[in-house]
């Protein structure tokens, strides 16, 4: 049964992040505890039109939401005609989007009514797979990959960017919120100082215990990471303003860590951390020292690298 392997791009605006999730049906005006679902639900984010099926010992049906995992594997599910389970390398929160996600599935292959055949090709199987996407989301490359393939556990490194807009309202700056291409930018009125930020930025390079710049409620047994690479650089500047973009390379990221990171140093950049404060934050574990979490508009998943 062949195994093919994927790299997803998508806008994650309009989506409720990576993973599948199927909160139970809200009943209006109840919140219920244990309840995934908020009591109004955000009818433009549901990917069901219909409820799905009550479950055994549920007195409500579920939701299918609108997350980049369920979307694709429905568009793949409707190519191969038959049951698969999409595997993503990457959870992506709701808004955060991707230029280099990784997703695989096993299907069936030769002499099967359904399935893919390799005979037929991984490039027809992405043009296949691409006709039944939405618009926000594009399979920008496909090809076969090992049985075993992990996209998780076989990573080796990642990368996010994460974009800032800065235009200081007058009279130091022209005081331009981004317009075109807000959706991939974090807008930030006050002046930034881009070299107090690459100083920090080198910081938190190394072999490191992030707990300090992670979110509550991580679920992992072990904080340490291993950041290859973190710099700032400034971008060409756009509508009057300040471009700025952190770059970060790491074996793995907590949840938030990246958000936090780029929280911090836009404070830095402030002026209301110092630079050589990092690595007291890093020893401290203290989440309370760092930075404020940054929305999730500016950060991008650019590539995930694997072994051989």
């Amino acid at each position: 049964m062949p195994r093919y392997a994927l790299t997803i791009a998508y806008d994650g605006t309009d989506f409720c992040g990576w993973q599948k999730q199927e909160p139970l049906l809200p009943i209006a005006g109840d919140d219920r505890p244990g309840d995934q679902a908020p009591s109004r639900p955000r009818e433009s984010k549901l990917a069901a039109a219909e409820p799905l099926e009550v479950r055994e010992g549920e007195d409500r049906a579920r939701v299918a939401l609108r997350t980049v995992q369920h979307v694709v594997e429905q568009a793949v599910i409707g190519v191969v005609r038959e049951p698969v389970v999409l595997m993503g390398a990457s959870r992506t929160d709701a808004g955060v989007h991707a230029r280099g996600q990784v997703g695989a599935f096993t299907c069936g292959g030769e002499g099967e009514a359904t399935g893919w055949p390799r005979s037929r090709g991984s490039d027809r199987l992405l043009r296949a797979i691409n006709g039944r996407l939405p618009e926000d989301v594009l399979v920008t490359a496909c090809s076969e990959a090992a049985s075993d393939f992990d996209p998780i556990r076989g990573a080796t490194s990642k990368a996010y960017s994460y974009t800032l807009h800065v235009s200081p309202p007058p009279p130091r700056g022209e005081g331009l919120r981004p317009l075109w291409d807000r959706r991939y930018v974090h807008h930030v009125w006050e002046p930034l100082d881009a070299g107090a930020m690459g100083a920090a930025a080198r910081a938190v390079v190394g072999e490191h215990d992030f707990a300090a710049f992670a979110a509550a409620g991580h679920g992992r047994l072990s904080t340490v990471r291993t950041v290859f690479s973190c710099g700032v650089t400034r971008l060409e500047d756009a509508a009057g303003a300040q471009r700025l973009r952190i770059d970060i390379t790491g074996n793995g990221f907590l949840w938030n860590m990246v958000r936090i990171i780029a929280g911090t140093l836009v404070d830095v950049g402030r002026g209301r951390i110092e630079p050589d404060a990092i690595a007291g934050i890093l020893a401290s574990g203290d989440r309370r020292l760092a930075g404020p979490t940054l929305p999730p508009t500016g950060l991008c998943l650019e590539w995930i690298r694997y072994g051989e």
